[in-house]
């Protein structure tokens, strides 16, 4: 794909999640997937808790976009979507969460706080 698509991807992903999971709610919750055997890769998908379309509360997966706005390679893993997170010795949800907040509130005063982060 070319570097064109990837931003305009990026920017899409980047709109989808202010303008319809991240506007009512400032709350991401992470949920651990896998852990490797050596407890150095995890996969966590991310999701927002909101109202469906019939009014009833409901979680909406968001995974696809907070890959395309990390620029972090999208994983299926059982069943689910996930991001693959390398490392240890800190809360990778956490990381995640940081992260997605870093970018999509750039220019703001603690753009990496306005959202918060909760394990599922």
């Amino acid at each position: 794909m070319s570097n064109k698509t990837n931003q305009e991807d990026q920017q899409l992903s980047k709109q989808r999640l202010l303008s319809e999971y991240l506007n009512d709610t400032r709350t991401v919750y992470t949920v651990l997937r896998s852990v490797s055997a050596s407890g150095m890769t995890r996969h966590i998908s991310l999701v927002v808790a909101g109202l469906d379309n019939a009014g009833e509360p409901a979680l909406f997966d968001i995974t696809y976009h907070v890959s395309k706005v990390l620029g972090d390679k999208l994983n299926e893993r059982n069943g689910y979507r996930t991001i693959k997170v390398n490392g240890c010795g800190m809360d990778m949800g956490y990381h995640l969460v940081h992260n997605l907040s870093s970018v999509l509130f750039a220019g703001q005063d603690r753009a990496g706080y306005v959202l918060s982060h909760r394990w599922i």
